[in-house]
């Protein structure tokens, strides 16, 4: 078999593996390599597994509430910690087999190590650190291993990893990433979750929904600072309801550690500073690219704050070499890798009209309870930017498929360009939202105004009503609040 590609991707994850696939259906030969999983982080220690846990917490909210819904359930629910993570592996093992699986039927070569840039159009791989996590279907049977290898085009699609802050690194035992938050021997009574990102909210969500006495700490004025103020406040109120204490414009400042528990020093903006005795600590602070180790200095590759710098098509300065997804910098969100991969690759082949991503249109989601989405421009945003607005808002409590849900908390807001009619942004915060935000996401994309958003019809009873109904709203034309 010869060692020369059109082009081969450092990274499996979802924008390295989704690049592949695309890569091979446009006829170059392709060849993925990877130190650990098919899937990346996202499939084995990120979106998907955190997805299994999370849908468990929200089984058990319910059983826990069963008799808002007329039902009995009798005796103790409680939960089973094994299982909830042996439930929520599982899930990854049969997504990671796929991966492999669609290697193989696109009849991508997988290369099993860690990879080196060695030169122009030259990689050179060697025995990966960390033992490869095999995937829950066969290896494919292209299956390479170290040696030197050579492409006209090389991807650097290897992702990113939790951010530490100096003084308070994890420790795998009292102090966590994410990595050890997916899979506790045993449910902390008390817990410390540093930073109200996605990642800290929904480990502190789902912590919270297992009876664990969760207690957030944020740097910012709210929780969620990327998402609209209003929306934050909302989501706020409904997680500090369901039993999260949050503390914002606060930082811990240190961290002691004891022989199973630790003692958070939360230093706030008077500073002023308590303590907060808890089992176990999350850090999640953030993300920063996987830049080290693959020789990119060598070849004055150009790298700015932790990730690879690129143009909209994933070029870096430095001829054949790209780079996408997580280690080519924010929003580090999984499917802005799939589609960011798709464009580079349809670039090196020449399809015709490439064009690069609109950052704005990319929507992102929090998965906690009550879940949280959004896309395009904060109302605050829009307003920097020197729009004359008009502002819809829709709450749940008005919608009778969220009543009928026993979801009537929430709020879906629209922002739109007063002269216009263009949808600047939408931002959710209740049940399901994460699935909604993608219709405000295709009309941003078709460039839809008001109007033909208004003479869309809507199915009754639905939650995706309450989307014409702030569109309505922003006009002075709602119709059921």
């Amino acid at each position: 078999m010869s060692n020369a590609y059109d082009v081969i991707i450092i990274g499996s994850g979802p924008g390295g593996y989704v690049a592949a696939i695309r890569s091979a259906q446009l006829g170059l030969k392709t060849a993925i390599v990877e130190r650990e999983h098919l899937g990346g982080i996202c499939l084995n220690w990120g979106c998907i597994p955190t997805k299994a846990l999370l849908r468990s917490a929200e089984v058990m909210d319910f059983a826990s509430h069963a008799k808002n819904y007329g039902l009995k359930l009798d005796g103790t629910i409680s939960a089973d910690t094994k299982a909830v993570v042996e439930r929520s592996r599982g899930v990854s093992g049969r997504l990671n087999g796929g991966v492999g699986m669609l290697m193989k039927k696109n009849k991508i070569d997988v290369i099993w190590g860690e990879a080196k840039l060695a030169g122009k159009g030259k990689i050179t791989v060697g025995k990966p650190s960390k033992k490869p996590m095999e995937p829950q279907h066969p290896a494919p049977k292209n299956t390479l291993g170290e040696g030197e290898y050579t492409a006209k085009h090389i991807i650097v699609a290897t992702g990113a990893r939790p951010r530490s802050l100096p003084g308070i690194e994890p420790d795998g035992k009292l102090i966590w990433t994410y990595f050890e938050a997916m899979v506790p021997q045993e449910m902390p009574k008390k817990l410390v979750v540093m930073g109200s990102g996605a990642i800290g909210i929904e480990f502190a969500s789902f912590y919270n929904s297992m009876g664990v006495d969760v207690t957030v700490v944020e740097l910012m004025p709210q929780v969620m600072p990327v998402e609209d103020a209003e929306i934050s406040k909302l989501a706020r109120k409904q997680l500090e309801k369901h039993g999260l204490k949050i503390i914002t414009e606060a930082k811990v400042s240190k961290v002691d550690k004891k022989a199973n528990s630790i003692v958070a020093h939360v230093e706030t903006k008077d500073g002023k500073t308590q303590t907060i005795e808890a089992d176990r600590l999350i850090s999640a602070v953030g993300v920063q690219g996987n830049i080290e180790n693959l020789g990119l200095e060598a070849l004055g590759v150009k790298t700015d704050r932790g990730c690879v710098v690129i143009d909209g098509y994933g070029k870096t300065n430095v001829e054949g070499i790209y780079a996408i997804g997580d280690v080519a910098g924010p929003p580090m969100l999984a499917h802005k890798a799939e589609h960011e991969g798709v464009i580079c690759v349809e670039k090196i082949a020449g399809v015709p009209g490439v064009h690069p991503m609109d950052r704005s249109m990319i929507p992102g989601c929090t998965y906690c309870h009550p879940q949280v989405a959004s896309v395009g421009l904060t109302e605050a945003k829009a307003k920097e930017a020197g729009h004359d607005i008009r502002v819809g808002r829709f709450p749940f409590a008005a919608n009778g498929k969220a009543i009928a849900l026993g979801e009537d908390q929430g709020l879906i807001k629209t922002i739109f360009d007063k002269k216009t009619g263009q949808l600047l942004g939408a931002h959710m915060v209740g049940a399901e939202v994460t699935e909604l935000i993608q219709g405000f996401v295709v009309a941003m994309n078709l460039e839809t105004t008001e109007e033909e958003l208004m003479h869309t019809i809507f199915p009754h009873p639905t939650l995706s009503e309450m989307m014409k109904e702030s569109v309505l709203d922003a006009y002075g034309r709602v119709l059921n609040a």
